[in-house]
């Protein structure tokens, strides 16, 4: 009977340390040392939250840039890819209407991330290449010049780090950038 009592205690001990005490030390410790961070990195424009800097979200619009497409549309409860093969026709189905949607250009190769979702189907960024293919479509759904909104676009651009010295712009973070240098087209996305 002793060794039960001792076996219900540690069992409850343990449980308290282990899903109670543990996890708060840990959010106290996320919430003093990086508060944005451990609040989801939201963002807000005039006291609303219209994003997450993490996560990304689906603009269709022209006169904003567009993310990689996602396999789960952008739903972070359902992250994650399509677990297509690459030699799946639906594959390459998706990425035909991908490339003709409207402001789509022919003006060069269109970057693989445009039309190719990623592993999570949640990417924050895409590469400066992909953000600068998009700045003639954006430019003119907005009436100003492309190099203006290719100049904005690069000033957010940021090293990649690990991917070959690719250099990231962050969808959302651009997107707001551009509402604040050239206006805002519209309440919607």
């Amino acid at each position: 009977m002793r060794d039960l009592r001792a076996s219900i205690v540690f069992t409850f001990l343990s449980l308290g340390l282990c899903a109670a005490v543990y996890p708060a030390l840990l959010w106290l410790l996320a919430h003093g040392l990086a508060p944005a961070s451990a609040s989801g990195s939201l963002v807000e424009r005039d006291g609303t939250v219209v994003g997450s800097l993490r996560i990304a979200q689906e603009f269709t619009r022209s006169a904003y840039l567009w993310p990689r497409p996602s396999a789960v549309g952008y739903d972070a409860a359902a992250t994650g890819g399509s677990n297509l093969s690459p030699a799946n026709p639906k594959i390459a189905e998706r990425a035909r209407e991908l490339l003709a949607r409207p402001g789509m250009t022919d003006a060069g190769p269109v970057p693989a991330e445009l039309v190719l979702a990623s592993g999570s189907g949640l990417d924050p960024h895409v590469t400066l290449a992909a953000a600068l293919y998009q700045a003639p479509r954006i430019a003119a759904a907005r009436g100003v010049e492309p190099q203006a909104v290719a100049a904005r676009i690069s000033e957010l651009a940021r090293d990649g780090g690990g991917l070959a010295g690719a250099r990231l712009v962050n969808v959302l973070a651009a997107n707001l950038a551009l509402d604040e240098a050239f206006g805002r087209p519209g309440a919607e996305r």
